[in-house]
């Protein structure tokens, strides 16, 4: 029904915004990331919107881009996946890095965040693995890309990589430098670095 809401911020919690238009104060739950880039009450403010109708409720969801809603929406389509889950994992995992999670299939990341358990990881893996290249990410396939080195272990690949995922490059070098990198493929460097850097 809303593609967008543009209007003033006025208010702002832990998960959800108050976005006033013309004014109507449109309460619009969030994940963590878009919570950072709407935190300034009083600016005038873009958000992308779903409006979840159930029969106990009816709600508006929305994110600072169009493509973290249409992660939540992937998301949302799966199985056992509803708005709060769906939530709890972009707020767990920055949408960009979930769309290299998901399309590598690394289970135990998906495992860490809140609400998702293996069958719950497994089912998004296998529904969305094939769906999250649009993003533009890292996925399997670019993997095995020369530009990524193939499978051959290489710490630039890697650091190149995390930097892509939205790292800087001193936490990328810095949690590469705490690893043993012997006998790892570049796929595995980053999977192992990603766990580190989201427990950091």
């Amino acid at each position: 029904m809303f593609d967008y809401i543009k209007g003033t911020l006025n208010h702002v919690e832990s998960d959800f915004i108050v976005v006033e238009n013309q004014g109507i104060g449109y309460k619009i739950a969030t994940s963590t990331p878009s919570i950072s880039d709407f935190s300034s009450p009083g600016e005038a403010v873009v958000v992308f919107t779903e409006m979840i109708v159930r029969e106990d409720l009816i709600a508006l969801v929305g994110f600072s881009t169009r493509d973290e809603l249409h992660m939540f929406q992937l998301l949302t389509s799966v199985s056992g996946v509803g708005t709060k889950v769906a939530i709890g994992i972009l707020s767990s995992i920055p949408f960009s890095q979930l769309a290299f999670i998901i399309g590598t299939g690394d289970i135990k990341a998906l495992t860490s965040a809140h609400g998702v358990g293996k069958k719950t990881a497994e089912r998004i893996v296998l529904e969305l693995k094939d769906k999250v290249a649009k993003f533009g990410q890292i996925t399997q396939d670019s993997m095995d890309t020369p530009a990524f080195g193939g499978l051959a272990t290489d710490q630039g690949d890697a650091l190149a990589a995390l930097v892509t995922l939205g790292y800087t490059k001193s936490e990328a070098q810095g949690v590469l430098k705490s690893m043993d990198l012997a006998g790892m493929s570049v796929e595995d460097i980053i999977k192992s670095a990603l766990r580190k850097l989201m427990t950091q």
